[in-house]
């Protein structure tokens, strides 16, 4: 007979952490209230063309231009470090990875590293060149100011850190023009 009891302790212990579980998760919905994303997280290929929309104005960017002049280079140098490496290369014949060589950047034009297989959007600013303000609006937000690239970078915020960053790539573009 113990046996029996045993085996009713065991099915009412199973059905007391399923109903258990399944009430959490009720709850957790509730509290939650879950969404499931509207894009992917991960882009595999070339991404397809969005439908054009009016899209809102994005806020005015700060002029960079001004804070160049008391811009730390070694601060540029250690986000370069922390932040594009990965990608980037930073030396003259350097090697292009997942994204170009930067050597000698400002003052460059847009898809500017032979052999690199630059997204449409760059390619289609081949003759634009790299100024200051341009870079700032790419750093800040690459999807804004070429939507359709490949770069997944989401962008740098800080004003004071693109004006670092941006003044450590002048300091490694031996023919940039003063800003």
């Amino acid at each position: 007979m113990s046996n029996s009891l045993e085996v009713n302790k065991i099915f009412a212990a199973v059905l007391t952490a399923g109903v258990t579980f399944g009430l959490a998760g009720l709850v957790g919905r509730l509290v939650v209230h879950p969404t499931t994303p509207k894009q992917a997280a991960i882009q595999i290929g070339e991404p397809a063309a969005a439908p054009v929309a009016a899209a809102p104005a994005a806020p005015a960017l700060e002029p960079i231009t001004p804070l160049l002049a008391a811009a730390n280079v070694q601060a540029g140098q250690q986000l370069a470090q922390r932040q594009c490496v990965s990608c980037h290369s930073f030396n003259e014949g350097g090697r292009s990875g997942v994204g170009p060589n930067l050597y000698s950047i400002i003052g460059a034009k847009h898809a500017h590293a032979a052999g690199f297989n630059y997204s449409a959007a760059i390619r289609a600013m081949a003759d634009k060149p790299w100024t200051y303000e341009e870079m700032n609006a790419w750093i800040a937000n690459p999807r804004a100011y070429a939507s359709g690239n490949k770069m997944t970078y989401a962008g740098m915020a800080s004003v004071q850190n693109r004006a670092d960053l941006i003044a450590y790539l002048r300091s490694i573009s031996p023919n940039a023009p003063a800003p």
